[in-house]
């Protein structure tokens, strides 16, 4: 059923961009006083600071020596976390989410985080600074770091320790910026790639232990971590060892046409089953109704491995592997998502960006109340990787159901070129979820 009352949270370019420059003349990095922040200064539970925890399940117990010397630059620091499990931090939020059915039928799901996890998860957040400079500083916000960090990647503390370092980012600001021509304060210095490798390090040295890590990244994100692998994991046998996945969403990985490896990773392989491990996983959403333009950006190979808009290298695609069915490949049959959605449809991991005042539901009201900060919609849409004009992408099918009290658009819409990035991860969060679990229980073997 489409609400009349209950409108998806689709965004025209112009809105998204005149928001983003809106709030980002309100968060300078001389003004902190509308960025609501939290001290992560005192939060750690023990006075040793961050890698103090050591006895975690799981590894060998000891450090690669490759790390063992290793002298962190910016994160020893507690404040340049977002998230880590020795500390009480945005992460510990309420994940509780109410499953609501095509039909109108609703049941509370209550989140718990594993109490001892065998692996971690080390994640790296999207484009979301909104500061008025070209790069971020470390200040971190809880409505934008810390609000994407817990809806992409929170919930996996049910299969994982979590591991979300704060870098210094090229903002939303930059981004609008270069798509209007606009000067940014601030000029252009800024390297986020040199804080999530000492970011990366600092893990491996302190907290990783010989432990199986999963890596987890959105967009920027997940270019950064892109490069990471390229550059500090591929080459090095000793740290692929380690490696249990790596899920790169929003970006586009180079692979040769009808291959699983030697693309932009020469011993990293595209995962195929829920039992493989040391592999990667990598995708970009759009609608089934509304597919890649020719000046789409996301779903073609790119040269090296940050560059958006790169020439594309010769005889290789962008990886599309399905996270509902990694089985599957491209043009594989449509499988359903397993999604998880905040429970105000306008919401999405841009945090109260142009989000209205008054919430807008998946359940028609007469049919119920949702009271959980998140939904989970399941039948909501199919997904299935496919191949057209080019792009090799995750196209996603709403699935109807005119007769229901249930919404049944899919949010998150921006442009065309866009496509469904905004959910790129919420889409198939259940999915990943599941895989992340069955990928840990093999590593283990």
């Amino acid at each position: 059923m489409s609400l009349t009352t209950v409108r998806p949270y689709r965004r025209t370019a112009a809105l998204f961009l005149a928001a983003t420059l809106a709030v980002a003349g309100c968060s300078s990095g001389d003004d902190k006083a509308d960025k609501t922040t939290t001290d992560r200064s005192t939060t750690t539970t023990d006075a040793k600071g961050p890698g103090s925890d050591t006895t975690a399940p799981g590894g060998t117990g000891k450090t690669l020596e490759r790390y063992a010397d290793y002298q962190s630059v910016n994160y020893t620091d507690p404040a340049h976390w977002v998230c880590r499990p020795d500390a009480e931090d945005i992460c510990d939020g309420d994940l509780t989410a109410t499953t609501v059915s095509a039909d109108g039928e609703t049941a509370e799901e209550p989140f718990t985080p594993a109490a001892d996890p065998a692996i971690d998860c080390f994640y790296v957040y999207p484009t979301i600074s909104r500061d008025a400079t070209s790069y971020s500083d470390w200040a971190a916000s809880d409505n934008e770091e810390g609000f994407v960090t817990l809806n992409q990647a929170a919930r996996l503390q049910s299969q994982c320790r979590l591991f979300a370092p704060v870098y210094r980012q090229r903002t939303l600001t930059a981004l609008t910026a270069g798509m209007t021509g606009a000067t940014v304060p601030g000029g252009e210095t800024g390297d986020p790639y040199a804080d999530v490798l000492d970011a990366f390090r600092t893990y491996m040295a302190n907290d990783n232990q010989g432990r199986g890590v999963v890596l987890i990244g959105h967009s920027q994100g997940s270019a950064m971590l892109n490069q990471l692998i390229a550059e500090e994991i591929d080459p090095n046998e000793d740290v692929r060892g380690v490696l249990v996945s790596a899920y790169l969403a929003g970006w586009s990985v180079a692979v040769p046409e009808g291959a699983d490896v030697g693309g932009q990773f020469k011993n990293i392989p595209v995962c195929r089953s829920d039992q493989q491990t040391g592999c990667v996983v990598s995708w970009s959403t759009y609608a089934a109704d509304s597919p890649p333009p020719a000046d789409a950006i996301f779903g073609r190979a790119i040269s090296g491995t940050r560059s958006v808009g790169a020439e594309q290298p010769a005889g290789q695609n962008a990886v599309c592997a399905n996270p509902a069915d990694l089985a599957s490949g491209v043009g594989g049959d449509p499988v359903e998502a397993h999604s998880y959605f905040p429970s105000n449809r306008e919401a999405s991991i841009l945090g109260d960006l142009g989000v209205s005042t008054t919430a807008a539901g998946w359940l028609d009201p007469s049919a119920g109340q949702i009271t959980t900060p998140y939904v989970s919609v399941p039948g909501l849409a199919t997904v299935r990787c496919v191949s057209r004009d080019g792009f090799t992408y995750l196209e996603a099918q709403a699935v109807p159901n005119p007769d229901g009290p249930r919404a049944d658009e899919l949010p998150g819409g921006l442009t065309p070129q866009w496509g469904l990035h905004l959910i790129d991860v919420n889409l198939v969060m259940g999915d990943v979820i599941e895989l992340v679990g069955a990928q840990a229980a093999a590593y283990a073997d």
